[in-house]
């Protein structure tokens, strides 16, 4: 018997940018859609066309982009959210307009002041109105986790009725547990009369730790999407990751009695890629996609795998694309077969120029480190586009002496606006100098509130990634850099952040209430 399909709804770029200082650049964006689309994800949502002018840009880059997958843009239920959608999708291969109103007594209360017929009234203009832009319309019941069950009949039989194709169960806050989610789930399949004309969707938070087992339990009693972000990314403590949902139902087929369309080859890369781009490093222990999900320690472990791998190892990690390719090109390797392999990493250079900036890079890397990874390769891409969109800071020069001892100190130079400034500060290590040294240069008042180090791939010659977060006035950034030096990695994810705070256009928080 063949089993249902299970639509898998991917908002790494619209919920995961919610996470305070998760912010990503229009070509961020795309990066990210591109490797999602290889993934073969059937849904992309690429953010909240009205939430500002960076928002519905990015949205349209990713809708003109993308050709495999459909590609959603958020909505609350009014004309003007809708209406600034559906333009965002204009030339979108296949696209999909996401509404929705706040359905639990509280959030009609306090935060909507409206009666619950007035919320129905506004879920079926809403509807309407979006089918009438576009004709994939989903409807998600804000808070359904603490909705009554009667009156999300009710919502939704009218969202039904005005043309929704999806309707989204959202555990918002993540209150839910999965007894009573899947519970709700199979009541409204029963109950909802028009309920055989939709599809319905979850989309679980993961206050509890629970986003992952919630969405299972919905799926065992019939919802077929889920809506998820690579890394669980997300606001507060994240969305359910797509990475567990989709190796879950893969694994337990004898228990899930639905199919995914997931590359999952492409699992591990994509999890690289978005941690590197939002700068929020994996757990070693997280599931999939952690250092450790594949590591044995244990004498006991270690003997089981090598007599049988299935003694101790549930999937395989090359299924989940842990078996990376290796560069094997060298410092003494042709353009050629450089652009080569950044097509099959879904890598396209806007120019010749940035072809030629991004080959230079390689060879410079090629001389200091014997082999090159994929994961080098993406995090030179990184360090030049950020570079690139932002150049109020540029780091020009850095001299640091540190020994044993003695006061550890930092003399930097830096292009501020074009204009080379000097810098030299002491400090409690390498790092601290440094970070003192470009304080005193740009003297931007920010609070540094995160300094993350890790190691890119394997080995002493490894570049460290560092990930910099940074206050000010209430406005949250990350930055971040890339070097075999982790001192000069460092520096460069400082400026990194400080450019993002000193961007002209200021991008708004892309959180206007949401799923």
């Amino acid at each position: 018997m063949s089993k249902d399909r299970l639509v898998v709804f991917d908002t790494t770029l619209r919920d995961g940018e919610q996470s305070p200082g998760a912010s990503m650049t229009l070509e961020e964006k795309v990066r990210i859609g591109k490797v999602l689309e290889r993934m073969q994800v059937d849904v992309i949502e690429a953010g909240f066309a009205i939430a500002s002018q960076g928002d519905f840009e990015s949205v349209k880059a990713v809708a003109d982009t993308i050709q495999e997958s459909r590609v959603c843009s958020l909505a609350r239920a009014v004309d003007a959210d809708i209406e600034r959608a559906a333009e965002a999708l204009k030339n979108a291969n296949a696209g999909r307009i996401h509404t929705f109103i706040a359905t639990s007594p509280i959030h009609m209360e306090y935060k909507l002041r409206m009666t619950p017929e007035q919320v129905i009234e506004q879920t079926i203009k809403a509807v309407k109105k979006a089918r009438n832009l576009c004709e994939d319309v989903e409807f998600s019941c804000e808070d359904a986790g603490r909705s009554d069950v009667d009156f999300l009949c009710r919502v939704i039989e009218a969202a039904i009725d005005a043309g929704a194709n999806t309707i989204n169960i959202p555990d918002t806050v993540g209150y839910a547990v999965p007894l009573q989610f899947g519970e709700m789930i199979r009541q409204l399949l029963e109950r909802v009369p028009n309920a055989d004309k939709a599809v319905f969707s979850v989309h679980c938070h993961n206050d509890l730790g629970l986003a992952v087992a919630n969405s299972l339990s919905a799926v065992a009693q019939g919802a077929r999407q889920v809506e998820c972000t690579i890394n669980g990314l997300g606001e507060r403590a994240g969305n359910a990751s797509l990475e567990e949902i989709v190796m879950a139902v893969q694994t337990r087929p004898d228990f899930f009695d639905v199919v995914t369309n997931i590359n999952t080859r492409e699992i591990a890369p994509a999890s690289r890629l978005v941690s590197s781009i939002t700068g929020f490093p994996v757990q070693p222990n997280k599931a999939i996609v952690g250092a450790n999900a594949f590591a044995h320690e244990s004498g006991i472990h270690q003997d089981g795998v090598i007599k049988f791998r299935e003694t101790y190892e549930i999937m395989k990690a090359e299924d989940v694309g842990w078996n990376a390719n290796r560069m094997v090109l060298g410092k003494h390797s042709g353009r050629n077969a450089f652009r080569a392999r950044l097509d099959e990493l879904g890598i396209v250079l806007k120019s010749e120029m940035e072809l030629n900036e991004t080959f230079q890079r390689f060879k410079d890397l090629a001389d200091k480190k014997h082999e090159i990874f994929d994961e080098d390769i993406q995090a030179l891409i990184s360090d030049i586009l950020t570079a690139s969109e932002n150049e109020q800071y540029a780091l020009v020069s850095l001299s640091v002496c540190s020994q044993t001892g003695e006061v550890p100190t930092s003399q930097i130079v830096l292009s501020v606006a074009g204009k080379e400034q000097h810098g030299e500060s002491e400090g409690a290590g390498p790092v601290d100098a440094t970070f003192r040294a470009i304080e005193q240069i740009a003297s931007s008042g920010a609070q540094l509130e995160l300094y993350n180090v890790s190691a890119i791939t394997s080995g002493t010659d490894s570049q460290g990634e560092v990930t910099v977060r940074l206050e000010k006035g209430g406005r949250i950034v990350n930055g971040h850099g890339a070097d075999i030096d982790i001192v000069a990695a460092s520096a460069k994810a400082y400026l990194n952040a400080l450019n993002h705070l000193s961007a002209d256009s200021k991008k708004a928080h892309p959180q206007k209430g949401g799923v």
